[in-house]
């Protein structure tokens, strides 16, 4: 039996697994504070969608896809997506695009950043003359309060997340292009540089 195109799949493998693994940027420790960027949120966010929720037991499927993260200036972030709803098991047929924004928590249990009062700031209809009547707007807003609660925008590193299981959370912000949470203790000393971004 000849090994060679078996080790050198295998080496290839370990390859593709090293480059996925590096892909998602670790997060950056400074005092108190842990940070994520915006490009590894937009990117977290990126592989958790398209997400589908059924509505009215069933009769009704909205889904969520495309998101888009914009961390300005405050303490809120900015989150676009595009809105699609399927009838009674049909083809989903697009509604539009919905802007919201949002205030931002930690969960220790999940280990990430999750949404805090989203707010739908704005609707633009796929269709010219199209918009977002109240039952939808009611849905939708049911939607982005299930996913406040229970789905994280950005999950830390397990191995990370590990360590501050234990901490305090003081606060969470959206801080210069950052998504920030403060912890009651000093992080340089408690996570193993090798598991931070530079």
């Amino acid at each position: 039996m000849n090994v060679r195109p078996l080790l050198s799949r295998l080496a290839a493998c370990t390859v593709l697994l090293a480059a996925a693994v590096g892909a998602q940027a670790a997060p950056s420790v400074s005092g108190h504070q842990l940070s994520v960027g915006a490009t590894d949120v937009q990117q977290y966010l990126d592989g958790s969608f398209p997400r589908t929720q059924d509505a009215l037991g069933g009769l009704i499927a909205m889904t969520m896809s495309h998101p888009k993260l914009t961390l300005p200036q405050g303490n809120r972030l900015d989150l676009g997506f595009d809105v699609a709803m399927a009838t009674a098991g049909g083809t989903p047929a697009p509604l539009g695009k919905v802007k919201l924004s949002s205030g931002l928590r930690y969960d220790a249990q999940t280990q990430g950043f999750h949404l805090q009062e989203p707010t739908v700031d704005d609707f633009t209809p796929a269709n010219n003359g199209g918009k977002l009547d109240s039952r939808t707007r009611g849905l939708l807003n049911a939607w982005l309060v299930d996913y406040a609660r229970r789905e994280p925008i950005y999950k830390i590193d397990p191995t990370v997340a590990a360590v501050l299981g234990t901490l305090q959370v003081q606060s969470a912000q959206v801080e210069n292009g950052k998504l920030v949470v403060t912890f009651n203790q000093d992080l340089g000393a408690l996570v193993p540089a090798g598991l931070l971004g530079r």
